[in-house]
């Protein structure tokens, strides 16, 4: 399994970028996506997650900024960033929780990660 992420760039404040994260190999299904963040010298924190079924949870500090989205027939998580600031620029992870057979437990699989940086 592997994860591919991208979208991430150098953008000024009140900009938008879009990220994606798309999984592919051989595995049985895909559950919860989410989008994780961890600036320089900070721990990593939750962005945002959205289910199988479609259930998003955000963290508070971007909602009504940013929108998370998947396409279960691609595989793909997306992150819909608006309204940028510069306490938003860190490195960006995808998590998906993959099913590799039947029966088996679900496993984490992280992407390697795309910086944003938002500066003027």
């Amino acid at each position: 399994v592997q994860l591919q992420a991208s979208g991430g760039g150098l953008v000024r404040p009140g900009g938008s970028l879009r990220l994606s994260c798309a999984a592919s190999g051989s595995f049985l299904s895909v559950h919860d996506m989410g989008w994780y963040r961890q600036a320089p010298g900070k721990e990593r924190e939750l962005v945002g997650t959205i289910t199988r079924g479609g259930t998003i949870n955000y963290a508070d500090y971007v909602k009504g900024r940013f929108t998370i989205s998947r396409d279960n027939a691609r595989n793909t998580v997306y992150l819909q960033m608006n309204s940028l600031k510069p306490e938003d620029t860190a490195l960006y992870h995808c998590k998906i929780m993959i099913r590799s057979y039947s029966l088996s437990p679900q496993q984490v699989y992280w992407g390697q990660g795309t910086q944003v940086t938002v500066s003027s």
